[in-house]
This record gives structure tokens, C-alpha cells and sequence, in this order.
């Protein structure tokens, strides 16, 4: 299938799952060496011009955000509301930009995190974070907000409104390298087990996609087996194992999203089975057992990296308050593969195989100042903003 969409996503060329793009507006104000990471995305992310190009905030600074998070199930949302709390809140209030932040969870139930996100509107907040959601289920919600002069902002996903803001990685480019590196890596040949995120949500589906998109071009390779980890370690323990006790087919490799892939791992080192190929997003479980095993694996890849995309997105939140003008919908951002000495500098030797936190980039490696500066009409350091 092939199709042109135009208008304010710009141009869509879209073949099968995945979309090579041309812009008529939005990104083609970015610099080309940003466009690049727009090459080929998920079909259905916003690549349109902000609506927040010339917004005011109701007030100025501090400013009370609203953080409606849709699961607290697993590490990596720990790891991301614990950079809010104990470093992005701490530092905001010492800035005299933020007041507060009310937190609420909605255990996965659009309805509640609906009906939260409404709540916050109506009791005054400047602003909405929400994470990873349904692509379509918050838009009325959304559009709710931004009449009531309140921006929405999703990390690490995206949402389908025009009147939200999403930050992210590229999801897309995530499952094609991810999934490109795990066939090279067993030869390109062999069976391969695919584990989910959480199927329906947005980053989810766009890694997947990608991942079969790229698996597809080896005709020797087969995906045997799909099951959902549910971005928690537990979970996917779980899910493998039961497909792994059930299933006595051979196993040459594991493609996995992140924050479940300590899982994965353990259940295939409680299986029994030889070790395979598992593909590394930055649990620094998983990433201890590579630094004690370095023969392997030979790269890991930065695509989740929990504190990381959320100061992304809450610097976007404080320039977009700040009158700074986002030129996008969606600000993208490449994978970025990472190394067994990086491993070797981030956690120590006497690692823990157990460990909830994660491996990431360094403070300013994810979304530089210098990069971000080109994603904003009137560009300035966010945490030192001109008087209001």
C-alpha cells in the first residue's frame, strides 16, 4: 500500500507499516541533521507545526503541573517519577518556576486517567505530563485542556491530538536497529522471540512494526513466538517462561522492549536452555550480566532511558511556558547504541543482577541544549528563563 496525505502533518509516503516522510510544514523548520531522525516513523505521529507556537501561559511563574501517569507498575516508571520528585521538582522550585506537581496513577484505565486529567484542569494546573498512552483515548481530553489554556505534554509516546506535544524517541528507527542488530548477530538465521511492550500503546506497537518490518527482510529468520512483557520485569519473566516451558522449539534470539528485559533473562537462565542474543535497552540488571558475561552481547540501545526522557520533556514543558515556541508536534530522538565500557563505567563490577535502575546517557547526552535551542521559535536556557 502506498498513499500521499497532506496538510499539516506535511506529506506521507507510506509503505506498509512504516512512513518515509516529506514535510510541508512542522519539521522542515528543523535543521537537516535533525529531519534526518524523521526519515521513517509510525504512520500516525503528529509531524505537523505546534499549536503552542505563540502560546501564553494563564500566569507566570511557579507554575502547578499536573503529572497524570497511567502505571506505576514497573521500574521504569519509578525511574522517571523519581527524576520529577528528587531532582526536575527540586531544582524547578529553586528556579522559582514550578510550585508543585499533583501526581495521580490510573493502573492502565483510560476512563481514570480521563477523568484525573479533567480534575487537574479544573483545580488549576499549568500544565499536563502524561506517558506512554493510547494513541487516540485522551485526544477530547487534550482538546479540553488546551481550551482551558492548559498544554498537554506525552513522553515517551505520543498521542494523535493537534493539541499536544509529544517527546520521544523514535520508536520506529528503535525496532528496525534493534531488530537489524539481534539478525546479524544469530546469523541471519534462525528463530526468533519477540516480546511486547504493551500492545495498543503507542511506542509499543510503532517498535513492533518496525521490528517485523526488519526482521521480514530475512528469509531465513522466523518469528516463532509473540508475547506482551508488559514493560515489567515480572511480567515478562513470567509470559517467557510459560512459552518457553510450552514451546520445545529452538530459540536462537530475543528481541524485547525495555524495562522488562531482566525478565526475559531470567527466565531463559531459569530455563535451562542455552543463553542466546537478548537485546538490551538500559535495565542495569540485564546490563550487569553483560559486564560479567562481555562475550555475550556486543551493543546495548538507548531508547527508554527513563530520567533522561523526562527531563526532555519537562525542559519542553518549561520553554513551551516560557514563551519559547515550539516549532513541532513531535520532537524525535535517535537510538542511541551504547557499549560494554560504557557498561563498565556506569555500574561497578560487583554489579547487582537485581538492580532496578537503569543505564543512560549523561545528563546533557539525550536532548542537548544546543539541539534543543533548534526546536524553539525564541530559543533561551530553560532553567533561567527573561522575566514574564
Amino acid at each position: 500500500m502506498r498513499r500521499c496525505l497532506t496538510g499539516t502533518m506535511g506529506a506521507l509516503i507510506a509503505v506498509g507499516a512504516l512512513t518515509t516522510t516529506t514535510w510541508a510544514d512542522g519539521v522542515d523548520q528543523l535543521p537537516a541533521n535533525e529531519r534526518t531522525i524523521y526519515e521513517v516513523v509510525d504512520p500516525q505521529i503528529p509531524l505537523g507545526a505546534s499549536a503552542y507556537k505563540d502560546f501564553k501561559p494563564k500566569k507566570g511563574p511557579p507554575w502547578k503541573i499536573g503529572y497524570a501517569s497511567s502505571y506505576a507498575g514497573n521500574t521504569w516508571r519509578a525511574a522517571a517519577l523519581d527524576a520529577v520528585m528528587n531532582d526536575l521538582l527540586p531544582r524547578s522550585k529553586e528556579a522559582g518556576l514550578v510550585s508543585e506537581v499533583v501526581v495521580t496513577q490510573s493502573d492502565l484505565k483510560d476512563a481514570v486517567q480521563i477523568q484525573q486529567m479533567r480534575q487537574m484542569v479544573d483545580d488549576g494546573v499549568d500544565a499536563i505530563i502524561i506517558c506512554c498512552s493510547n494513541v487516540t483515548a485522551l485526544n477530547q481530553t487534550i482538546d479540553y485542556a488546551y481550551k482551558a489554556g492548559v498544554p498537554v505534554f506525552s513522553f515517551s509516546g505520543y498521542v494523535t491530538s493537534p493539541y499536544a506535544i509529544n517527546g520521544a524517541a523514535n520508536h520506529a528507527q528503535g525496532g528496525g536497529e534493534m531488530a537489524t542488530w539481534l539478525a546479524d548477530k544469530i546469523g541471519k538465521k534462525g528463530n526468533v522471540l519477540l516480546v511486547s511492550g504493551i500492545p495498543g500503546f503507542a511506542s509499543s506497537d510503532s517498535f513492533d512494526k518496525a521490528a517485523k518490518d526488519a526482521l521480514a527482510k530475512y528469509p531465513d529468520i522466523t518469528i516463532v513466538g509473540e508475547v506482551a512483557g508488559k514493560w515489567t520485569d515480572q511480567v515478562a519473566q513470567v509470559e517467557v517462561q510459560k512459552f518457553l516451558a510450552t514451546n520445545p522449539t529452538q530459540i536462537d534470539g530475543i528481541l524485547t522492549q525495555g524495562a522488562q528485559e531482566n525478565g526475559v533473562l531470567n527466565a531463559m537462565l531459569q530455563s535451562g536452555r542455552d543463553m542466546v542474543p537478548i537485546t538490551l535497552g538500559g535495565e542495569a540488571s540485564a546490563a550487569c550480566y553483560w559486564r560479567q558475561n562481555p562475550e555475550w552481547i556486543d551493543a546495548g540501545f538507548h531508547i527508554w532511558p527513563p530520567r533522561r526522557e523526562m527531563q526532555q520533556m519537562w525542559e519542553i514543558m518549561l520553554r513551551t511556558l516560557e514563551g519559547q515556541g515550539p516549532k513541532v508536534q513531535s520532537f524525535l530522538r535517535p537510538v542511541l547504541p551504547f557499549t560494554i565500557d560504557e557498561v563498565r563505567a556506569a555500574i561497578p563490577e560487583g554489579c547487582d543482577v537485581n538492580s532496578t535502575d537503569f543505564v543512560e546517557p549523561k545528563a546533557d547526552g539525550w536532548f542537548p541544549s544546543a539541539i534543543a535551542d533548534q526546536y524553539f521559535e525564541r530559543p533561551a536556557d530553560p532553567w533561567k528563563p527573561a522575566a514574564q
